[in-house]
């Protein structure tokens, strides 16, 4: 009987390598031979190292990622994708030695990650004429989501949305919401994330005009609206979600407002495919919610993207020309807003696939679901 075939080892990086290889070739189209990357979430993303102060030096040979003894256990998982540096003193010193050692001719250098401070301690440990400051280095490489991120983010959505249902049943009026969003925050943790993508909003009665209300002492009351934007983040990975609801009876007014968000939203979420532009998609709920007569209460973009940031590339707005491709997950989030009434915003994670699109996120947004 022939012994049995040896299962070989998949390589835990296959997928960090190829954003590596993609890496590369953009520090070489910015005619560099090498890239200091100071942004937290870009490092995570090359190399799975999530430890703060700390740094990372590409070059076309190797990775280096300089931290120190605080994450001296933590820096496993570069274990095969990077070296480490741990250093002992200040970390622009590091950068000269491991800079010192590969010595590329050009550095680039992430502009909007380095203060004006850092990049003249930078100048002088390297060298002025060796720095190039670059702008996006990273940001197009992550706008396509890899399979492994697209299924962090489901986990993600998952993981909020069950949250939500806990916390639903528990809502009543006469609750502040800073309770509720306390609970809320409570149960996503509890479910599995490591924490919140955003601070989470909580916005009763009036206050849920304001798109970026602050969760305080506000009670909420029967018959008025209630906006919640929440969202989880597992394994450093986010996911947004928004409903609003009623404990109890609609104003035709706000009714009418849902009804239209409602529609601007599933239309606009119809028009998401590959190889329209993000403006085109914005144009759609806009045009919905102009034609109601609320055109001047919808100020903000349809939506942005996420990942490990909860805004990232591509924005959903009018001012972005950005070609949807398959493997972008975008928010679509319309919302009217009436200041001292109350406002309306429904948003779902939408995942651009090869010939359309797919809503990441499952919760009911019926105007029936919607009243509690």
């Amino acid at each position: 009987m022939p012994a049995p075939k040896k299962k070989s080892k998949q390589d835990p990086h296959a997928f960090r390598r190829q954003r590596l290889t993609r890496l590369r070739k953009a520090i070489r189209a910015v005619d560099c031979d090498a890239a200091l990357l100071t942004n937290a979430n870009d490092i995570r993303y090359i190399t799975g190292f999530s430890g703060e102060d700390s740094y990372a030096v590409v070059s076309s040979r190797s990775v280096v990622v300089i931290s120190d003894f605080r994450f001296e256990e933590d820096l496993g998982v570069v274990d095969g994708i990077a070296n480490v540096h741990l250093r002992k003193g200040v970390i622009v010193d590091a950068v000269r030695t491991v800079v010192g050692d590969i010595n590329p001719d050009a550095l680039a250098v992430q502009s909007e990650h380095v203060t004006v401070g850092l990049r003249a301690k930078l100048a002088k440990a390297v060298g002025a004429k060796r720095l190039k400051p670059t702008t996006g280095l990273l940001n197009q490489l992550r706008l396509i989501k890899d399979d492994a991120e697209i299924r962090t983010i489901r986990k993600a959505v998952k993981v909020q949305q069950r949250a939500l249902l806990e916390t639903l049943e528990t809502i009543k009026p006469g609750q502040s919401e800073a309770q509720v969003a306390a609970l809320l925050e409570y149960n996503m943790k509890l479910g599995g994330a490591s924490g919140t993508s955003f601070p989470s909003i909580v916005a009763a009665s009036a206050n849920s005009s304001k798109p970026h209300a602050v969760p305080g002492t506000t009670k909420i009351r029967a018959n008025q609206p209630l906006l919640i934007d929440w969202g989880a983040k597992v394994d450093g990975y986010c996911s947004d979600m928004t409903r609003t609801f009623n404990l109890g009876r609609w104003s035709k007014r706000m009714r009418e407002v849902y009804e239209v968000v409602l529609e601007a939203q599933l239309a606009a979420i119809k028009a998401v495919e590959p190889g329209v532009t993000t403006r085109e998609v914005d144009s759609v709920a806009r045009s919905i919610i102009a034609d109601a007569g609320y055109g001047d209460r919808f100020g903000h973009g349809l939506g942005h993207g996420i990942g490990l940031d909860i805004h990232e590339g591509p924005s959903v707005a009018q001012r972005d020309e950005t070609t949807l491709k398959p493997g972008m997950i975008v928010t679509i989030e319309p919302g009217v807003y009436l200041p001292g009434v109350g406002g309306v915003r429904i948003e779902d994670d939408i995942l651009v696939t090869a010939t359309g699109a797919s809503n990441l996120c499952s919760l009911p947004k019926t105007l029936d679901w919607a009243t509690r």
